[in-house]
């Protein structure tokens, strides 16, 4: 009996010592979990208004515009990792996925905040183009031996490489770079407000892309002030509802028919919508905010539906213009394309 005691008795401490070991021993793992959804037509932690406008008329509306987010643990115990894999609305993954070996936890939040300023900068971008401001493409230099010298100058506009327009930097390259070097291409420009034409065949640089031989700006110009401001956030998936939230904030017309839509989605100059990641955890928020649609990436429906919340249709997205169409049938009480079959 006293060996089955002390048995006993070390069997217990060695079982209390592996528990308290679980609480403390650190393991290479993060949670990922449901964060805060903000309504971008409202105001941030501190009060203040998210989108903010000045020199314009501010329009109100009666519903809402809600960003989605993931919130993330970056140090997990043992226990904390087992109780995160047993719970649905969370994803315990490999530390890694996250923060990469070779970046540290302050450089990868550094590159969340630079992606998320770019992320507000191509929403103000895209808004302000759908408001009737568009991008203005101008040359601010010619390159010496290059075929745009003695056609082109400083300050002309390029409104169009054969009959594309261009709408954005990106774009001209695009365009430039679609053909091979020694293509004679179209040039449509406007220089002291008149337009006009260059036939300019497109010589190979030194990495071996065809250039027209200028070095272009971008300038957008608009009659009032517009600026962001959301702190603690990170990561560039803010883009589409940064977007529709600035259309909203200064377009008479109420975006939300009165409901609320809660989305995500990264946003380019073009208004192309890109993949973001923490789908799930973000419809599980998007749920807790009384969502009604949930405005989905074209590229992340796959993984949307497999992870649905009840009552909350997925709304298919690809572009700036399609989230648009799709707000104005659910305004009109028709249903957009959703994702799946």
């Amino acid at each position: 009996m006293r060996r089955r005691g002390v048995t006993v008795l070390v069997g217990a401490l060695l079982l209390l010592l592996l528990s308290w070991q679980t609480t403390v021993l650190k393991v290479p793992y993060v949670e990922m979990g449901p964060g805060p959804t903000y309504n971008t037509l409202g105001a941030g932690d501190d009060g203040k208004p998210i989108i903010n406008v000045s020199g314009a008329t501010v329009t109100k509306s009666a519903g809402q515009l809600r960003m989605t987010t993931v919130s993330v643990q970056p140090q997990m115990t043992l226990l904390e990792a087992m109780i995160g894999w047993w719970q649905k609305d969370r994803a315990v993954v490999p530390r890694e996925l996250i923060y990469p070996p070779n970046r540290t936890e302050q450089q990868v939040n550094e590159d969340n905040k630079k992606d998320f300023q770019a992320s507000q900068s191509s929403a103000e971008t895209v808004a302000l183009r759908e408001l009737g401001y568009p991008v203005l493409v101008a040359v601010d230099e010619v390159s010496e031996g290059y075929p745009a010298v003695g056609q082109l100058q400083k300050g002309d506009v390029i409104t169009a490489i054969d009959g594309t327009p261009v709408t954005s930097l990106a774009k001209l390259t695009e365009l430039i770079r679609a053909k091979p070097a020694g293509t004679t291409r179209q040039v449509e420009y406007t220089r002291g407000g008149s337009k006009a034409t260059a036939s300019i065949a497109t010589k190979a640089g030194d990495d071996g892309n065809p250039r027209l031989g200028v070095v272009a700006k971008t300038s957008q110009p608009h009659p009032f002030e517009l600026s962001i401001q959301l702190d603690r956030i990170g990561g560039p998936s803010a883009g589409l509802m940064f977007t529709l939230g600035i259309i909203d904030t200064i377009k008479e017309e109420d975006l939300t028919g009165g409901i609320v839509i809660a989305g995500t989605g990264t946003i380019d100059d073009e208004g192309n919508v890109g993949p973001i990641g923490g789908i799930p955890q973000k419809l599980v928020a998007a749920k807790a905010a009384k969502a009604k649609v949930f405005l989905t990436p074209a590229a992340n429906c796959e993984e949307a539906v497999a992870n649905a919340q009840p009552g909350l249709p997925l709304i298919k997205v690809g572009t700036a213009d399609e989230a648009l169409a799709a707000l104005e049938q659910l305004r009109a009480g028709r249903t957009p394309a959703l994702c799946g079959p």
